[in-house]
């Protein structure tokens, strides 16, 4: 009998990014929790998972700088990519009804995405780690006076009934995924995007001349974002995403700003990402 594909993810059963696994592998995979995205990045480099998910970027609040750095300094690629709409909801026990409800418990992020819903109702918000975690919390202590704001999933997993659907404020709220493996995966054959990050010289002109390496190519950069090098103070290094129609003039466009650089380094090279 075959044993299951282990998924490192941050958070809890019925998080965001256990949503993110299932969808991109199917339901018959084991979830392994990690309080920190640290812990995700040494449960897959270690093995001791097989793959990890991780949130790397959201469209209202931008990049995660610490989990790009994370990526720069561990030993993990990038296999793939998933956009996931984040859609909120307001859950509680099977007969609470709305005007049972005394406090409001989830991560501060979801509070404040969905401030607009609360503020009428004057409830008491009650700040926790996990979106998820506040769901599975007042299931297990059948707390009758409380809900819950996450995902759908957290309410199926945890027997929860959906009182108020998609509360958040921006409805186009939506979170990137990276796809985690241990390094030196095979490239798959039809990838046509890629992560790095590089280092240049601290001159004039620099990263201009990196940059002029995609001249005259099919690559299409579709991010650039620098994070400061903390061994150096005042000094950058910047995170670039690419899509290319070919292969070859990914390699050939990558060996010149790798001579341009002072350091590049290749996170991944996969499969562009279709949002969901």
């Amino acid at each position: 009998m075959n044993e299951k594909m282990k998924v490192a993810i941050q958070g809890y059963e019925g998080s965001f990014h256990h949503i993110v696994a299932e969808r991109y592998w199917g339901e018959g995979i084991e979830i392994v929790p990690c309080p920190t995205f640290r812990e995700v990045a040494r449960q897959v480099e270690s093995g001791e998972s097989d793959c990890g998910v991780m949130a790397i970027e959201n469209s209202i609040a931008g990049s995660i700088l610490p989990n790009l750095g994370i990526l720069h300094n561990s030993r993990l690629q990038a296999v793939g990519e998933y956009y996931l709409h984040i859609r909120q909801n307001l859950m509680a026990l099977p007969g609470v009804r709305m005007e049972d409800i005394e406090e409001v418990h989830s991560h501060p992020m979801a509070l404040l995405q969905c401030v607009d819903f609360l503020d009428p109702h004057g409830w008491k918000l009650v700040e926790t780690e996990d979106t998820a975690l506040s769901a599975r919390r007042i299931a297990e202590r059948g707390t009758r006076n409380a809900a819950a704001i996450a995902g759908e999933l957290a309410a199926r997993l945890f027997g929860l009934e959906i009182l108020a659907p998609d509360i958040h404020t921006i409805k186009n709220n939506c979170t990137r995924f990276m796809i985690l493996r241990p390094d030196h995966q095979p490239i798959d054959e039809k990838a046509d995007k890629a992560s790095l990050c590089l280092m240049t010289d601290h001159r004039q002109g620099s990263l201009l001349q990196v940059l002029r390496a995609m001249e005259d190519s099919s690559i299409n950069m579709t991010k650039l974002q620098s994070s400061p090098i903390p061994s150096e103070p005042w000094h950058y290094m910047f995170h670039i995403d690419m899509e290319f129609a070919s292969m070859d003039d990914y390699n050939e466009v990558i060996e010149r700003m790798r001579r341009a650089s002072r350091e590049l380094h290749v996170y991944g090279v996969y499969r562009r990402g279709e949002h969901s």
